[in-house]
């Protein structure tokens, strides 16, 4: 390969971020829909116009979700097997309330009765909202450190359980993600609705951005004050052969603030993480919709951003044995298989964003409560 090795790893956890920061963005949004469509809709006709802003397109956004399993499945496998085994039952919950996803999208406007139609619109509301909560959780469990050991052959040992998960700063973290997917479901919905639901949609906007931005800065001060964090004081070199038990790494109070000191540039990223929402607010009220959204995506990639350099190079650290922790460095697949995935990337991920522009250039326009009705059949 023309790349080193070290490059290599190095490039694979920044597509890593790419794909989960597409994720959140691209499906981020009709979860925050679905979160929304019980209390924005005032009535039958409302929450029809509001499914079908994300109808035509939800199953396209959990594209990214797909792309960012295969990555962690082929990139990064000792990640993979770790933190989909260990967190299994928290899988199952985002599996369960995925599923119920397409089904309340196919059924709900199959009958007409309003019991039947509400009890799909709260399982929207369920389907958005679980996985918007674990994801959260389970990226301030990252943080706080996951309690596991690995033996000689790599094998995982867990010492806890789903409600270990659910501590006061994972849930907190939860509640972030929410709080910031139903912003930025509420910016979409801003931009794809017409005069009857949009005004709504953007004093929500408002109202979450704040939150969010609240939460956040809440979130990274207690993360600066609770001591969290960890580092490596010995190991074979980034380029070496990956194995996660070469290393030496120790609990040290204050590590996770490191990588800010040491590369004064990334402060940027929170920075957008914390301003993103306020500006959100601030521009709720305007002309400027879609300038909003793009706002709240950018908040969106600065939440996640701040994750990832604040963890660098760890990605699944362990709070018990911190020597079985899993990095960037040790990790990873071999050359060969990084180097052949970095060219299906190439090939693949334009092509993926080509079309994905394409769908909503075509798709491009408000949904309105006139084109369901003149299409009653034809539409959620």
């Amino acid at each position: 390969m023309l790349l080193e090795f070290a490059t290599l790893k190095v490039i694979w956890w920044l597509l890593l971020g790419v794909l989960l920061i597409g994720f959140a963005v691209m499906d981020g949004f009709d979860l925050g829909v679905g979160m929304l469509l019980p209390f924005l809709g005032r009535n039958d006709s409302e929450r029809r116009v509001i499914i079908n802003t994300v109808g035509p397109v939800w199953e396209g956004n959990q594209v990214w979700l797909i792309l960012g399993g295969g990555a962690i499945f082929a990139a990064w496998p000792a990640l993979y097997a770790a933190s989909f085994s260990g967190f299994y039952l928290a899988m199952m919950l985002v599996l369960a309330a995925l599923i119920v996803r397409p089904v309340g999208f196919k059924f709900r406007s199959k009958m007409p009765q309003a019991r039947w139609r509400s009890i799909w619109d709260w399982a929207l509301f369920v389907s958005g909202l679980v996985p918007s909560l674990v994801f959260g959780v389970a990226m301030g469990n990252l943080l706080e450190g996951v309690p596991f050991t690995l033996d000689s052959e790599l094998r995982a040992s867990y010492a806890f359980g789903l409600f270990d998960l659910l501590n006061p700063f994972a849930l907190l973290c939860g509640i972030v993600s929410v709080a910031m997917l139903v912003t930025h479901g509420a910016a979409y919905l801003a931009v794809k609705t017409d005069a009857s639901i949009a005004p709504r949609a953007r004093t929500l906007s408002r109202l979450f951005a704040l939150l969010w931005a609240a939460l956040f800065a809440i979130a990274g001060l207690w993360l600066w004050r609770s001591g969290f964090g960890m580092t490596i004081t010995d190991g074979a070199p980034p380029g070496g052969t990956p194995n996660p038990l070469g290393k030496t790494a120790v609990r040290l109070a204050g590590a996770w603030l490191m990588n800010y000191r040491r590369w004064p540039a990334t402060m940027l990223v929170p920075a957008i993480g914390l301003a993103a929402p306020l500006l959100v607010a601030a521009l709720a009220g305007t002309r400027q919709r879609l300038f909003v959204f793009i706002i709240s995506s950018l908040g969106i990639a600065g939440v996640i951003g701040t994750m990832g350099v604040s963890l660098f190079p760890f990605l699944l650290p362990s709070s018990s044995h911190p020597g079985s922790s899993l990095t960037v460095w040790d990790a990873s697949s071999s050359p060969r298989t990084l180097g052949i995935m970095l060219i299906a990337a190439i090939v693949f991920l334009p092509i993926i964003l080509a079309y994905t522009s394409w769908v909503y250039h075509v798709l491009r326009g408000p949904v309105t409560t006139e084109q369901i009705q003149s299409n009653p059949d034809g539409n959620y």
